[in-house]
């Protein structure tokens, strides 16, 4: 992308980002209110650093899908299918990803766009990168809400699936416009209505 296409998707991010979290903020709510009553005590935010862009970390902002005590011995712990730590209103919300709503705030906030690379924790991208050190080429990009590798490669739960999404990811980069975005958002958004599994 040139410099107006980026000034071009920046807004475009923003106002889709704003839109969306008054759209759906009646869905917001009632998300919030059943994580509520589900643990009184419990978070309904869930708050985590990853690195953005430019190698810079931020806060990220999920729905909080899993016990308080997730990860008690403070080792970072991959999601796997059917995890044990899920609650049962946390199992739902991320079958269907409704859990990412919050990070509509992050699109908002610049720390985030619709579309790019899913961010992750330091932790993980150190045994990325010494596999395969092109993981820095990503810092270009300001991850994204939706993700390309996403799309066809699914959660990661494995260091296999790690280095497929960067591959996936390292070709959204070079390839990437405005119109390869709008297409992502698109698939994703059909993938989530109707149920797919990713």
């Amino acid at each position: 992308m040139n410099t107006i296409e980026r000034v071009i998707k920046r807004t475009f991010d923003f106002w889709l980002a704003l839109g969306s979290l008054i759209f759906f903020s009646p869905i917001i709510a009632i998300i919030a209110i059943l994580i509520r009553r589900e643990e009184p005590e419990g978070d309904v935010i869930f708050r985590q650093e990853r690195i953005g862009y430019k190698g810079k970390p931020f806060t990220l902002y999920k729905f909080r899908s899993m016990r308080m005590d997730a990860e008690g011995d403070g080792t970072p712990q991959l999601y796997q299918d059917n995890d044990s730590r899920l609650t049962k209103i946390g199992a739902f919300i991320r079958a269907h990803h409704l859990d990412e709503f919050p990070q509509l705030w992050n699109v908002v906030k610049g720390e985030m766009a619709f579309v790019g690379p899913r961010p992750e924790r330091k932790f993980f991208i150190d045994q990325i990168m010494q596999r395969n050190p092109d993981y820095a080429r990503l810092y270009a990009l300001r991850p994204g809400l939706f993700s390309y590798a996403t799309l066809y490669n699914g959660y990661t739960d494995t260091m296999d699936k790690m280095l497929e999404r960067l591959r996936l990811d390292l070709e959204y980069l070079d390839n990437y416009s405005l119109w390869f975005d709008i297409k992502i958002i698109f698939l994703t958004a059909f993938s989530i209505i109707f149920g797919k599994k990713f």
